[in-house]
């Protein structure tokens, strides 16, 4: 998830990059995350479970047919074999880790290897079942209908173009009219659940951008783009619970704003805010936080080593200001205040309030003293 922190874009728990074996398009269709919330998260672990159920399901019935059916594969110790080693080899894939699985970018691969595998077993069950003549390539139906219902399109149509072509491997001479209608058929099923995964994703993809929008809304300030009083307060507790480390807040008052309202108007008034916005980013580190509390008034949460990185960090919030208002005679009054043991939120607000007014009494353009 991006977040805005100090003006700047800033990356946390971003998954890596893809791996760029395969074109881009590819590329970004097969490795592209399965779930990015607990939601997700819980819908493919269903999935995988109910794969392993129709894994068995189907696994059992090709031994029953196996064993009563009177064709050339009837008992033959191949088709025994594959069809037994799904039955008791499937139930493994409930061992891994599937929650952590799934949200791992690269790990929809693995879901791809038992698709392969499942048409390298089924090929090869048919082969020795009398080739195309053979019914168990009807189990491909199956798998590209469990398929569209989860998987991402790029893999529906590489794993069915792959089940089309050992379809016809499975024929021994020229094609004929029976094995072109079902080649035809697998085809055309590959393209409707295709056209089904891609819708599926497209809804999956515009709920995640509806949740992150009113994520947004909810802790971003529209005007100037950084987070709002909510998150500010949200992380300065955090700050207060934390036991190692040590942490300062900047209460930052604009001196002369007012002035810029009424004499420029208020799109002048807003294009300063979102300059200091910008400034104060500039000013601190991509890990601390700058925010807007309301009206003109910014607040920023920094980690400081000591004393004298306080005093250093404060200087350069009021530098930064003046810089970012030097046109119009917008300055900046600065409170500082150390977030301690034992304290609370609003002791630590409390106490960097009255440094910036302090500050402001003695007529702007500094930093209060250091209270804490």
């Amino acid at each position: 998830m991006t977040v805005l922190e100090g003006g700047r874009r800033a990356r946390t728990g971003a998954p890596a990059a893809p791996p760029r074996r395969a074109p881009g398009w590819l590329s970004a269709g097969l490795y592209r995350p399965l779930a990015e919330d607990d939601e997700r998260a819980r819908y493919w672990v269903r999935h995988v479970q109910t794969g392993v159920l129709l894994s068995e399901i189907a696994g059992w019935a090709c031994l029953v047919y196996t064993m009563t059916t009177p064709t050339p594969g009837h008992r033959h110790p191949v088709l025994l074999a594959l069809a037994g080693a799904v039955v008791v080899l499937t139930p493994l894939v409930l061992l891994l880790p599937l929650d952590r699985v799934v949200r791992d970018l690269r790990e929809p691969l693995l879901f791809y290897a038992w698709n392969v595998a499942v048409t390298a077993i089924v090929t090869t069950a048919a082969a020795f079942d009398g080739g195309a003549d053979s019914p168990l390539p009807v189990l491909f139906f199956l798998v590209l209908v469990f398929m569209a219902v989860a998987y991402p399109p790029a893999g529906v149509v590489l794993t069915g173009a792959l089940m089309t072509t050992a379809y016809v491997l499975l024929v021994d001479g020229p094609l004929g009219p029976q094995t072109l209608l079902v080649t035809t058929v697998l085809a055309t099923v590959t393209l409707i659940c295709t056209l089904s995964s891609a819708n599926q994703w497209a809804a999956q993809d515009r709920q995640v951008l509806l949740l992150r929008t009113q994520e947004a809304l909810a802790t971003t300030d529209p005007l100037t783009g950084v987070p709002n009083r909510r998150v500010f307060l949200d992380r300065v507790g955090r700050a207060v619970a934390a036991r190692d480390g040590r942490s300062v807040v900047c209460i930052v008052d604009l001196d002369g704003f007012k002035g810029v309202n009424d004499r420029d108007g208020h799109a002048a008034g807003d294009a300063v805010l979102r300059r200091v916005a910008a400034a104060l980013g500039a000013a601190v580190r991509e890990t601390d936080t700058v925010a807007r509390l309301g009206g003109d008034e910014f607040a920023v949460l920094a980690a400081s080593p000591g004393p004298a990185d306080d005093a250093a960090l404060a200087d350069r919030v009021r530098a930064a200001v003046a810089g970012a208002g030097a046109g119009c005679g917008v300055t900046a009054s600065v409170g500082l205040a150390l977030v301690g043991p034992g304290d609370d939120v609003a002791g630590v607000l409390h106490r960097a309030d009255g440094a910036m007014y302090r500050a402001k009494a003695a007529g702007g353009d500094r930093v209060g003293d250091l209270a804490g």
